[in-house]
């Protein structure tokens, strides 16, 4: 059960529960609503969203090189200035 301090009478939540949910929002608490001294709801933080993995790095680890990305155009011995 809540502790004390975050329990509200309906009539209290009715007039101000714009200010409850954003209480609630920024502490992370809930609150009870109490009827005649009885609990009949719970204002609670929502669970927070899984966040959609970025789509930059989404293939970390999944590619491999197989070879020279860029081989030479011609063979070492071809070029002009390793002759001189």
């Amino acid at each position: 059960m809540a502790a004390p301090d975050d329990t509200i009478p309906i009539s209290k939540f009715k007039a101000t529960c714009l200010g409850v949910l954003e209480r609630v929002r920024r502490t992370g608490k809930r609150v009870v609503v109490t009827r005649f001294g009885e609990p009949i709801a719970e204002v609670v933080p929502p669970t927070p969203a899984a966040r959609e993995p970025d789509w930059l790095g989404s293939m970390r680890g999944r590619g491999s090189i197989r070879g020279d990305l860029v081989p030479p155009v011609v063979e070492a011995d071809e070029w002009e200035i390793l002759r001189s």
